[in-house]
């Protein structure tokens, strides 16, 4: 059994607009462990179909749209060179004397700027872009959060349809039972009570075929929900709950874990703090202020021009706070990292642990447990039927026999679920081959 998270961060699939092109990469890419199967009557939903619909609806990713279109308004803003200023400027009116009214007035029209130094304004760019990075990695993390996350709810209603078939079949054997020695007790055969008890244990083995039955209805809105459906269009769905791929060693799975979006996101977001620590060191440049105009002399009735640079005083150690805020932001990246990747080693052994655990636990139940427990119940039937058992001896084995096969659907969906785990955690299926490892000819 196996999951399949595709690397969708190289295309935005973030709307309706996308949804095609995501669908047919996600259906070119995914390796099913899903089966398809239609029956009359019946809309059975693929793991595939589930997840491609997710990608192209789940409104978590469509507001990437969003947040790109911000990022592109902040980029074109950070192309933008410092604006011209038009200043007029009035002296000596309004006074007293030769300066009374406005007749001595002085007036200046002048035109003024900021000419940037120090690059600013390609610092500002490369900040701005490197922000499409981090913003990219970020919507990769999300997408396999989602992509693990409805293959969890699958993996559930998969498990659910299992547990309905097996209440199903215990409340049809139990009936069945309940008949059969009611009609053994009108005949005198058996006592009163046993038909009793049989008869309470078909009405709870029916009770536990509804219960079974409503969270199954509930299971498959919560996987509807993945893609904003409120209402389930599919009936079942379509997949082998007991099929599993082969292990594959720990440190093969650990040397995966570093191309995880998660951990590649600090390299991205390391970019964005270098571009901003590089933004931050421009600031320290001084920036010139100049001005140029034309005043108009109001004795003689005469015109000049006037021009003027101003520049500010110690600009650098005013900004040497900034800068330093900026590179110790840098720094943290690569620590927080080293942390994500301890507690992404962590998940992953627990999950790798645990699979190994299920199906191991899978395998006994199936092979060795589920068989004996099933012949010791016929064995009793039988013997029951002859007399030699109490109906308590028939009940309590036929209850260990169910339980042992609710147990192996338990085992099998927790292996499905952690195999599911080590994928997110990967973000590779368990079966693809590793890049690395297949370049020097050695498979995994």
């Amino acid at each position: 059994m196996m999951f399949f998270y595709p690397n969708v961060g190289r295309t935005w699939v973030l709307s309706r607009r996308y949804a095609p092109r995501l669908t047919a990469r996600v259906l070119f890419c995914l390796l099913l462990w899903t089966s398809v199967c239609v029956q009359a009557g019946t809309s059975a939903l693929t793991l595939s179909t589930a997840m491609a619909r997710t990608l192209a609806d789940n409104p978590a990713l469509q507001v990437y749209t969003f947040k790109r279109q911000i990022l592109d308004a902040d980029r074109s803003q950070a192309t933008l060179r410092p604006a011209y200023q038009l200043g007029i400027e009035a002296e000596n009116f309004a006074g007293s004397g030769a300066t009374e009214g406005f007749s001595g007035g002085e007036y200046t029209l002048s035109l003024s700027a900021v000419l940037e130094l120090g690059d600013k304004r390609n610092a500002r760019i490369a900040a701005a872009g490197s922000r499409y990075h981090h913003l990219t990695a970020q919507r990769e993390i999300e997408a396999i959060e989602l992509l693990g996350e409805v293959t969890r709810r699958f993996v559930a209603v998969l498990a659910a349809q299992h547990r309905l078939a097996l209440a199903g079949e215990s409340a049809q054997l139990a009936e069945q039972t309940y008949r059969e020695m009611a009609n053994q007790s009108a005949a005198g055969a058996l006592p009163l009570a046993d038909v009793k008890r049989a008869a309470a244990a078909a009405a709870q083995a029916r009770l536990t075929a509804t219960i079974q039955e409503q969270q199954l209805e509930y299971l498959k809105v919560a996987l509807a929900a993945m893609w904003g459906a409120t209402t389930p269009a599919f009936t079942t769905v379509a997949g082998e709950l007991y099929q599993f791929d082969d292990a594959i060693p720990f440190d093969t799975l650990l040397a995966r874990v570093e191309r995880n979006p998660a951990l590649q996101i600090f390299a991205a977001e390391e970019r964005m703090r270098s571009a901003e620590l590089r933004l931050a060191k421009t600031q320290s440049s001084t920036d010139v202020a100049w001005s140029v105009g034309v005043r108009r002399l109001e004795d003689g009735n005469d015109t000049a021009l006037v021009a003027g640079v101003s520049i500010p005083l110690f600009s650098g150690q005013r900004n040497r706070s900034a800068t330093q805020a900026a590179a110790a932001a840098r720094n943290e990246v690569m620590v927080r990292r080293d942390v994500a990747l301890t507690t992404i080693h962590t998940q992953l052994f627990r999950a790798y642990t645990s699979r190994a655990q299920a199906v191991l636990t899978v395998t006994q139940l199936r092979d060795t447990i589920i068989p004996a427990l099933e012949e010791a119940l016929q064995e009793i039937k039988r013997a029951y039927e002859r007399g030699r058992y109490r109906y308590l001896d028939y009940l309590s084995a036929r209850q260990e026999w169910l339980g042992a096969r609710r147990a192996l659907i338990d085992a099998a969906s927790a292996a499905l679920l952690y195999g599911a785990e080590i994928e997110q955690l990967t973000a590779e299926p368990l079966t693809a081959p590793d890049t690395d490892e297949d370049a020097t000819g050695t498979s995994p």
